[in-house]
């Protein structure tokens, strides 16, 4: 029988680029604007994997490391559904590692989508049963098992290290899911429309390295991305308007 996992073993991480939306979104969220929870806030580092490693590093193995954007809100009452969700799933996967709320299970034409989460206004409640078992996960929110050695890919930047992690879980014979809790994700990239030429920089020099990693892993479904050989996510990227700003 696994232990349950209780409110003293979450621990929130984020990394920081903007303290205004820093203090609208995620510093407001009930849980932490009240103090029940820590939030290890790591200010311009220089990958999500600094900030991440540098704090897990120091933490005892039973904790869930809660890796979480700046920009994402958590309703009063989330780390209690996350807890009920985490504990529901561990009696039937004890191997369970890594956690989040939005998902893909499969690749390609047969990838499904899972998850339950307010994007950037649009309520996005996908049709797989939640808790699921899912391929990746969006880095929006992402939750390790301390205990389980997993760590984040400096190499990655703030880019595909959700489905990373998932990647390695399996690698190890863990397991990763989707669970039901749901939060409100800000993002101030579009879903549609001109991208800035930085972040489309960005995205394409981590995808590059993450497409080297697991190439002998490909095809690969992330919520943003379909990779079936290295060089995809680049393609994709060129097919996209460049805003000046």
């Amino acid at each position: 029988m696994s232990t349950p996992v209780l409110p003293s073993d979450l621990v929130f991480i984020a990394g920081i680029n903007n303290a205004d939306t820093l203090a609208r979104r995620l510093a407001a969220s009930p849980c932490i604007a009240r103090g029940q929870y820590p939030l290890r806030a790591f200010f311009n580092s220089a990958s999500a994997a600094d900030a991440f490693n540098a704090a897990v590093d120091h933490l005892p193995p039973q904790c869930w490391a809660v890796w979480v954007h700046q920009d994402v809100y958590l309703p009063d009452g989330w780390p209690e559904r996350f807890l009920k969700e985490l504990n529901t799933v561990r009696k039937s996967l004890p191997e369970l590692a890594v956690a989040g709320v939005y998902g893909v299970r499969g690749h390609g034409d047969g990838a499904l989508r899972a998850g339950h989460v307010l994007d950037r206004g649009v309520l996005r409640r996908e049709p797989l049963p939640l808790p699921c078992e899912v391929d990746s996960l969006d880095e929006l929110l992402v939750a390790v098992r301390v205990g389980s050695g997993l760590r984040m890919d400096p190499q990655l930047g703030y880019d595909f290290y959700g489905t990373d992690l998932v990647l390695e879980a399996q690698a190890r014979g863990l397991k990763a899911v989707a669970v039901d809790a749901f939060c409100e994700h800000w993002s101030g990239t579009p879903a549609a429309g001109p991208v800035a030429a930085g972040v489309l920089q960005r995205i394409a020099a981590n995808a590059a390295a993450f497409e080297r990693k697991w190439a002998a892993r490909l095809p690969v479904t992330t919520p943003c991305f379909d990779i079936q050989q290295p060089g995809d996510v680049a393609r994709f990227l060129q097919q996209l308007p460049v805003s000046e700003r």
